[in-house]
């Protein structure tokens, strides 16, 4: 009996996905819930699991395909792949078997070369049969073992060193790149690399453009003295690891210092849906994480009820799982206020764009020690600039400007987010 294999309910808004990894062939054993594809959504990965132990007898969608949910993925045959092992083990009986035993041993290696010669991307693979090479010759240097265009190019150079025994055609090899040069655009060509943005990068670029497009989108800029942020952290640091079990960060004190004022300037955590402002009257903190597949906001709900320790337990689990790929939908959405640390990979200075359909988006930077004049004297301090990119519709010059000398006051003094003050 066939078991179809379907596209599940993605979430919220989200009607369909690409297919980005089959963790299976077809023939291969299945498990009752172990994974099989892959699916990429515009906000997360998620995994399709069996719903049956069997063989998977189909692939239906392949990887790269655009699908909708409940659409077919594949087909499941009921307990199809333990029968197919057992034949097998009887063939030993015959004496004739032997003999051809051995033949399958070459023949293993040639099916890992086809695979790794169809895990090739289009100017490697180009490369490679134009030259008439073998990709199991080359040292491939690129991430999860992949060859990369300039693993061939380093290759191809280091040929004519390696055969001394030919001195008579180098003459004729060196020539040879060189009327590659001029060739222009065909010789660029075969440097570039031509890659299907993913789905998660589409929506990316679809919502930064949605919001210069959409919102009155203005910056304004302060900066804040760490000094007393910093001499809070360490001197706490550790009896708050021993007792919490979580390292105290920075962005335990920025959530706390945003909340603050987010409650004093109720437009600042407020969204515009049609004609109507929405003031919201909870906290729910998105924190932008990198990852290799590109930018996520995990939300840290309710934040304004956590104490330090679990805004600093929430973020760390948000971000592993980011990074891990394994972000539910539920916890990508809803928030009310981003905050987003460009500290973190050395910016100075930027214009963080708000993620919508919030009105605000706090950019935290790097802290560095700049000469500042403290009582008539000139001191070096650890100074970030902070950045509050916000929706000019809903929000007014001096609601922001006041919004982020509020998180200026309370990063300067801790103690305010402690007394309320």
């Amino acid at each position: 009996m066939a078991l179809e294999i379907t596209v599940p309910v993605l979430g919220e808004s989200v009607s369909e996905a690409t297919v980005a990894k089959w963790l299976k062939k077809v023939g291969d054993s299945v498990a009752m819930d172990e994974p099989l594809l892959e699916l990429e959504t515009d906000k997360v990965t998620l995994e399709v699991n069996a719903t049956s132990a069997g063989t998977l007898a189909e692939i239906v969608a392949e990887e790269g395909a655009t699908v909708e949910v409940g659409a077919l993925l594949g087909t499941l045959s009921d307990g199809a792949g333990a029968p197919a092992a057992k034949p097998a083990e009887s063939k030993p009986e015959a004496k004739a078997e032997p003999a051809p035993a051995p033949a399958p041993a070459p023949a293993a290696p040639a099916a890992p070369a086809a695979e790794q010669h169809d895990t090739l991307s289009p100017a490697v693979r180009k490369l490679i049969d134009d030259n008439k090479l073998k990709a199991a010759d080359i040292t491939a240097t690129g991430k999860d073992g992949r060859l990369t265009k300039e693993d061939v190019l380093r290759y191809l150079e280091s040929r004519p060193t390696q055969m001394p025994a030919a001195p008579a055609p180098a003459p004729a090899a060196k020539p040879a790149p060189k009327p590659a040069v001029p060739a222009g655009p065909r010789a660029r060509a075969a440097q570039e690399e031509r890659v299907r943005m993913t789905r998660l990068r589409q929506r990316i670029a679809e919502r930064l453009k949605e919001a210069q497009d959409t919102a009155a989108m203005l910056t304004t800029f302060n900066e804040v003295d760490m000094t007393n942020l910093l001499a809070v952290r360490n001197s706490y640091k550790d009896v708050f690891e021993k007792k919490h079990g979580v390292k105290l960060g920075f962005m335990s004190f920025f959530v706390k210092a945003c909340i603050t004022a987010l409650q004093e300037l109720p437009a600042v955590n407020a969204e515009i849906e049609g004609t109507d402002i929405i003031y919201k009257n909870y906290y729910d903190i998105g924190v932008a994480v990198g990852t290799p597949s590109g930018l996520v906001v995990p939300v840290v709900r309710d934040a304004d009820k956590l104490n330090f320790a679990g805004v600093e337990k929430t973020i760390g689990a948000l971000g592993k799982k980011a990074r891990d790929g394994k972000l539910s939908m539920e916890e990508l959405s809803g928030g009310t206020f981003t905050i987003s640390n460009g500290g973190v990979y050395g910016s100075l200075m930027s214009t963080p764009i708000i993620n919508p359909p919030q009105s605000a988006i706090l950019g935290m930077h790097k802290t560095m020690e700049r000469p500042m004049v403290v009582n008539g004297k000139i001191e070096a301090r650890p100074m970030m600039y902070l950045a509050l990119s916000y929706d000019h519709r809903i929000i007014d010059g001096k609601e922001a400007v006041t919004f982020l000398v509020r998180v200026k006051e309370c990063i300067e003094d801790p103690q305010r987010i402690l007394l309320d003050v």
